[in-house]
């Protein structure tokens, strides 16, 4: 269908295992989305619902980390920038998070000050520490399984889970 203007479509759901869900999905062609995601959801326990409040929404900012430089030494520069964290992950990349309105502000300045080059930039919906949920071991393959359900769907683009 050339000329379709894609349409973001989020929705909320409790998967299996009181497990919340965001899922944020690329379409020009919303109701059918709506019902596939719901089947995959109701087919497998869970139900869509609203679990929005359950998350804070962030801008996330992904720099490839340079030698020499750590996330405590630019700490201090990226929070003045307006920065609410900033963070290492397994790749030794450094995350900063920031409120959703200042990604691109905070992206520039630390981009300026330390010379990073950005892996990515985004939205992202992080669950509220005092709302996570721990997953059994049982129970953590059929939340997976469904997950990994959702994403196999082309017009799923991310999803969020309340799970630790």
């Amino acid at each position: 269908m050339s000329g379709a203007t894609l349409e973001t479509v989020i929705i909320e759901a409790m998967l299996p295992s009181s497990v919340a869900a965001i899922i944020e999905c690329q379409t020009d062609q919303k109701a059918r989305v709506l019902q596939e995601i719901r089947y995959i959801i109701n087919k497998h326990g869970g139900a869509v619902t609203p679990t929005n409040y359950l998350f804070e929404k962030k801008g996330r900012i992904v720099f490839q980390k340079k030698e020499g430089i750590s996330a405590d030494d630019i700490l201090d520069e990226a929070v003045e920038a307006g920065a609410l964290d900033v963070d290492t992950d397994d790749d030794d990349q450094i995350i900063v998070d920031t409120h959703p309105s200042e990604v691109s502000a905070v992206a520039q300045k630390i981009v300026k000050a330390f010379g990073f080059s950005i892996e990515r930039s985004s939205i992202v919906h992080v669950p509220k520490p005092e709302t996570t949920v721990s997953v059994e071991d049982k129970d953590a393959e059929e939340v997976e399984n469904v997950i990994n359900l959702l994403e196999e769907d082309p017009s799923v683009q991310d999803v969020y889970i309340n799970a630790v």
